[in-house]
């Protein structure tokens, strides 16, 4: 059976810093929709204030811990895009995508995917306690990608 993607032959990579950037808004939009009127355009950055002043959803507890959870894996995910980014070119850069294409889409694919189960779990399964220890296990995981990136760019501008 063929794979879904070739990724011995095209180099996806570049294509998975767009795709990270979306995975970032993505929990921010979600957030603004179950925040519904208590979004301001006017002043976005006040949402969660603006949101635990609501009377209503002060007494719908796990809502506001949705919204609260969705706006952090935003910021979680903007405060490591620009690692990854760099991480992205740096492999790149050194010539990976020439020496090992398909270790260079797997870990850029892997990120997303991994970005991907982070928003998951941080959203919809932080507040099981049994499930919480998922959630910087799939953080690692895009760390851990990352920083094989960079030492996949040094090994080679080093060999």
């Amino acid at each position: 059976m063929d794979a879904l993607i070739d990724l011995s032959s095209k180099n996806f990579s570049y294509y998975t810093i767009p795709a990270a950037f979306a995975l970032c808004l993505l929990p921010g939009f979600y957030a603004v929709s179950l925040a519904g009127k208590n979004y301001d355009l006017a002043n976005p950055r006040n949402l969660l204030e603006t949101c635990s002043k609501d009377t209503s959803l002060a007494q719908n507890k796990p809502l506001l811990n949705q919204i609260n959870r969705a706006k952090a894996a935003q910021a979680n995910g903007f405060e490591t895009l620009g690692l990854y980014a760099a991480a992205v070119v740096a492999a790149n850069s050194a010539g990976l995508a020439k020496a090992d294409l398909v270790k260079l889409n797997t870990l850029t694919i892997g990120y997303v995917i991994s970005r991907t189960i982070y928003n998951f779990i941080y959203i919809h399964l932080q507040n099981n306690r049994r499930l919480a220890g998922l959630r910087p296990l799939a953080w690692g995981v895009g760390i851990y990608i990352i920083v094989s990136l960079f030492l996949s760019a040094g090994k080679l501008l080093n060999a």
